[in-house]
């Protein structure tokens, strides 16, 4: 079986370096956009994150079927990196563009629609750079290989959006955060378009249907929603989402509103972050008043503290999937290593809501734990979707890579847009007040504290009982792939 060159693995995960550059922004930004630029109700914000991914669900299945009957010189899902990287872009900058109107109910429409644009596009991207890491290769340590690298890139593209956003928002705009966020968006529009391209030019298709398989939709969405193994990982995957966008928005929140601003900004003096001090004269200092990562008030101290959590969680993730992904799901097997993994990952969100306001070094020091233990399962995740797919070959002796994926996309999608609604909807019941500057109430701040700590705790436990139901163990997935590589020498040879 050909080895992969380190070159086309590289290749491949800029692709999602793309996708994170907005998916990053998104999950973690969209809603605090919404109520803080458009203006809007966290109620109405939250509707709004609800109500696109549910009607552009259409897209996910649509982009798997189309994507598995793509028939060019490229192969099928590659061809598709190239011909989405531009409207993927353009979407990304609409959806972030205040479009200056006054009455929010337009406001909240034109919302909905560029948010719908972007998750369309996003399927028709994602859905087939997907399926494309199914089809690169059948081995096994090689299919882990591709994933890990893969995500060493999109925690680079995390790093960024989630260390830099804000800072980059208040260098181009100044008082003027809607320019701000116009320019910063543009340049990471900028930075997706050039990645999907060159993933586009640099990777290969080796995996093909059997050659007697007949395309039937409806036989593909039988066998992939009749697969154990697929709805497990759909749950899994949708329990993650929505974790992840309500825990990252309402982290947002929780530097902002809840995190004492003078003991964050005495923190931020410690680390040498604040200007005068005689770290921030040296060249690292140099280096992070470059990216305006330096506080000159305690009026910085949300944006810089924040940024600096999501630099330290982004970083400690990079190192995770580099030293641990590999080695333990190599020696423990990708179910048993996700499922320890993300039960850690469950008790160190939870004990978010302990630290008092001031306890800032404590904060930190649960996002190097919390990082820590969710890093392996980043990899892992599309890994075992990939090993869904070929369940279902196993199984069925018919493949749909599309459509199995397209699924999971879908859950993300939906994941992310129930999981910011939720947030939204949460914090108006608690009575949070819109806008960046507003003083909230404490019940609002009480509010805070559940959406970033328990509620998406409760929700990763949810997901370790998704992962309890999936059947694909270390030993039955090598005497699978050694069944399968025979079924395709004999193919081959007919």
């Amino acid at each position: 079986m050909k080895q992969l060159t380190f070159g086309e693995k590289v290749g491949y995960s800029l692709g999602d370096v793309a996708a994170n550059l907005v998916f990053q922004m998104m999950m973690i930004y969209q809603l605090k956009f919404y109520t803080d630029i458009f203006g809007l109700e966290g109620a109405v914000a939250g509707t709004v994150l609800l109500v696109a991914p549910l009607i552009g669900m259409v897209a996910d299945p649509l982009a798997g079927i189309i994507a598995d009957r793509t028939n060019t010189r490229w192969g099928k899902y590659r061809p598709w990196l190239l011909w989405t990287a531009l409207p993927f872009a353009l979407f990304y900058v609409l959806a972030f563009t205040n479009p200056g109107i006054a009455d929010k109910t337009l406001v909240a429409v034109y919302a909905t629609i560029s948010y719908i644009l972007l998750l369309t596009m996003y399927s028709f991207n994602n859905t087939p750079y997907a399926s494309l890491g199914g089809v690169m290769t059948a081995d096994i340590r090689q299919r882990t290989s591709i994933t890990s690298i893969r995500f060493v890139a999109s925690t680079i593209a995390q790093f960024v959006v989630q260390g830099l956003t804000l800072p980059l928002v208040n260098r181009f705009g100044g008082p003027n955060a809607t320019h701000g966020w116009t320019m910063t968006i543009v340049l990471f529009a900028s930075a997706a378009f050039v990645c999907s391209l060159i993933a586009f030019a640099t990777t290969r298709e080796r995996i093909t249907p059997p050659p007697a398989q007949q395309m039937s939709i409806g036989r593909d969405m039988r066998e992939t929603l009749g697969s154990v193994a697929w709805r497990a990982v759909f749950l899994l995957t949708l329990c993650l989402f929505v974790t992840l966008a309500m825990w990252g928005s309402g982290m947002n929140f929780y530097f902002q509103s809840y995190v004492d601003q003078p003991s964050l900004y005495r923190f931020l003096g410690r680390l040498g972050l604040v200007a005068g001090s005689a770290e921030s004269s040296g060249a690292i200092g140099s280096l992070f008043a470059a990216f305006n990562l330096i506080a000159h008030s305690e009026r910085d101290a949300y944006a810089i503290g924040f940024s600096l959590f999501n630099m330290t969680n982004a970083l400690v993730q990079f190192l995770g999937v580099i030293l641990l992904s590999n080695y333990l799901a190599n020696h423990w097997g990708k179910k048993t290593t996700f499922l320890v993994c993300l039960s850690l990952t469950t008790v160190f969100t939870a004990l978010f809501y302990l630290p008092q306001p001031s306890d800032v070094g404590s904060l930190y020091l649960l996002c190097v734990l919390k990082s820590l233990a969710y890093a392996p399962t980043i990899p892992i995740l599309w890994s075992m979707v990939a090993d869904v797919a070929d369940h279902i070959e196993y199984t069925c002796h018919r493949r749909a890579t599309g459509f199995c994926f397209s699924g999971v996309v879908c859950a993300l999608k939906v994941g992310i847009g129930v999981g910011g609604a939720l947030a939204g909807l949460l914090l108006s019941v608690f009575g949070y007040v819109s806008g960046g500057s507003a003083l909230q109430s404490p019940l609002a701040v009480s509010g805070i504290r559940l959406v970033a700590s328990i509620l998406p705790a409760a929700l990763f436990a949810l997901g370790c009982l998704c992962i309890l139901f999936y059947p694909i163990t270390k030993k039955f997935n090598a005497k699978m792939q050694q069944e399968l590589h025979a079924r395709r020498m004999s193919s081959l040879s007919q």
